[in-house]
């Protein structure tokens, strides 16, 4: 019989293997793993806090307020479709744009009946919670 020491997942086993042809007649035998002794060195490490780059949508110049009832955004999102323009005349519950957020589309609704006064938004723009879209009065 010979003798080999074998690794399997980190585990040495010692195993007896018997040669074919041999003179002797016994099974092999596997003993139970011995642990083997490891060392981890530990060494402080240092992390650098890394703010994540984004890319802002571009600022828009302040604006001169208008009177009216103001209509904001209810969640962030992208602007897919303006439904309305400066002018037009709409009903409290009618279509003003569309809101793609989460890859779901919003319909953006009149909260009161008036004319377009002033329209802060354009197609493809990235909005935030309680961006003022347009001003209805």
């Amino acid at each position: 019989m010979r003798k080999f020491k074998i690794t399997v997942d980190g585990k040495v086993y010692e195993v007896e293997v018997e040669e074919v042809g041999g003179n002797e007649s016994s099974a092999g035998t596997i003993s139970v793993p011995q642990p083997v002794a490891t060392k981890v060195k530990e060494e402080p490490v240092s992390q650098k806090v890394v703010k994540p780059s984004s890319n802002p949508s571009p600022t828009k110049a302040p604006t001169a307020a208008v009177a009216g009832e103001e209509v904001v955004a209810p969640m962030p999102g992208k602007v897919l479709q303006l439904k309305v323009s400066e002018g037009d005349s709409v009903k409290d519950g009618d279509t003003l744009l569309v809101l793609e957020a989460m890859k779901m589309e919003n319909e953006i609704v009149a909260n009161a009946s008036g004319s377009i006064k002033k329209i802060n938004i354009a197609a493809n723009d990235m909005v935030d919670t309680g961006d003022v879209l347009m001003v209805i009065g």
